[in-house]
């Protein structure tokens, strides 16, 4: 079974943390992949640009608009994911409670199963 391991992110949670915690939570998103690679779970991993930096596209009327920012104002933001492939939906909330993002306060680590994933070949 294939799962999305989200993470979010909340620039107020991650601002109050100390240089330290967050080299902590960064450092440790290192050990997690050695982890799920070993296993052989690991499929893949996306970490995400700041929102401030995204762009949104709407077609309205057939004319394209783009606007900068975010899709929404919003406290929380993607921030990246794992993609794993694992036996069983409490194996993947096991894989999600190793990665240091659901060690802090505020923070969690959403699994959702997928339900397809095509590739640019299929």
């Amino acid at each position: 079974m294939k799962f999305l391991l989200i993470m979010h992110g909340n620039p107020l949670v991650w601002d109050a943390l100390t240089a330290e915690e967050r080299d902590e939570v960064m450092s440790g998103h290192g050990a997690f992949m050695e982890t799920v690679r070993k296993s052989g779970e690991m499929i893949g991993t996306v970490a995400l640009a700041d929102p401030a930096q995204s762009a949104v596209v709407r077609v309205r009327s057939g004319v394209p608009a783009v606007t900068d920012g975010p899709y929404l104002e919003a406290k929380e933001y993607l921030g990246g994911y794992y993609l794993v492939e694992c036996d069983s939906r409490e194996r993947a909330l096991e894989l999600a409670a190793l990665i240091p993002d659901a060690g802090v306060e505020g923070l969690g680590v959403e699994v959702r199963p997928v339900v397809y994933a095509g590739t640019a070949d299929d």
